[in-house]
């Protein structure tokens, strides 16, 4: 009955505080944006739920990953109730209930580089969130959304750092320090393309000591040590970005 009651009030109250900041203009272009995450781990399901938060009204979500026990420490849709299941799954779940009024469209596939046009010719997509890991469907990503002017701001690494206020704003061709960043770099130049793209980095030295070679995960060969909140903050930060800039 206290839930029955609570569901019948709230409508768009659960967006006040939001409206109060930013306006109602802002928020009615929130509520009509569309808005493309690829990659749900550590930083884009973070990123992803602060963007449902923020009251954007379409999402689409696009990982094939399940949650593992070595997500816990850090990822948003790892519990132990989760293990096995996709967090693109678990996460639209969570976003419903969020906002029951979002439109969510669910792509639990590993995103292919042939596959790539494809899905940004599939909808009109407002702002596209890259949170990939790996560097070649990451580059094909950029590469095909940067040719159709699409708007578009870019994780690099988080791993094997700590520090949160070493964590910046900048162009992808200004960052240092970041091994993520210097191998999208390099792809991007092979494929004729050096543009200006917002990514979010940190300025921190990686430690050396917290890097591992791992078997049987899909495109990784090795993977870095994480600290839970490094992740999330990466995510808001790149939340941010598309609500300033929607």
């Amino acid at each position: 009955m206290v839930q029955e009651k609570f569901m019948s009030m709230t409508g768009k109250e659960w967006q006040q505080r939001t409206e109060l900041l930013l306006g109602k203009d802002k928020t009615e272009r929130l509520r009509r944006a569309h808005v493309l995450v690829v990659g749900l781990g550590g930083v884009g399901a973070y990123a992803a739920e602060m963007l449902c938060r923020a009251g954007v009204g379409q999402l689409t979500l696009v990982d094939a990953d399940t949650v593992q026990p070595s997500n816990i420490n850090r990822q948003l849709p790892a519990l132990h109730s989760t293990l096995g299941q996709t967090k693109a799954e678990v996460l639209a779940v969570r976003f419903r209930d969020i906002n029951p009024d979002i439109q969510l469209k669910v792509l639990p596939v590993y995103l292919k580089d042939e596959a790539i046009p494809a899905l940004l010719d599939s909808a009109r997509f407002d702002f596209i969130v890259d949170a990939i890991d790996t560097v070649a469907p990451k580059c094909y990503l950029i590469y095909h959304a940067l040719q159709r002017g699409l708007k578009i701001v870019s994780s690099m690494g988080a791993g094997a750092k700590k520090d949160i206020t070493q964590i910046r704003f900048a162009d992808l061709w200004e960052t240092y320090h970041c091994g993520l960043s210097k191998a999208v770099r390099k792809r991007l130049q092979k494929m004729g393309m050096k543009r200006k793209l917002p990514v979010v980095f940190s300025t921190e030295q990686a430690d050396p000591e917290a890097v591992m070679l791992v078997d049987g995960e899909q495109n990784k060969k090795s993977t870095a040590g994480t600290v839970s909140y490094m992740p999330a903050v990466f995510g808001c930060y790149l939340a941010e970005y598309v609500i300033r800039k929607l």
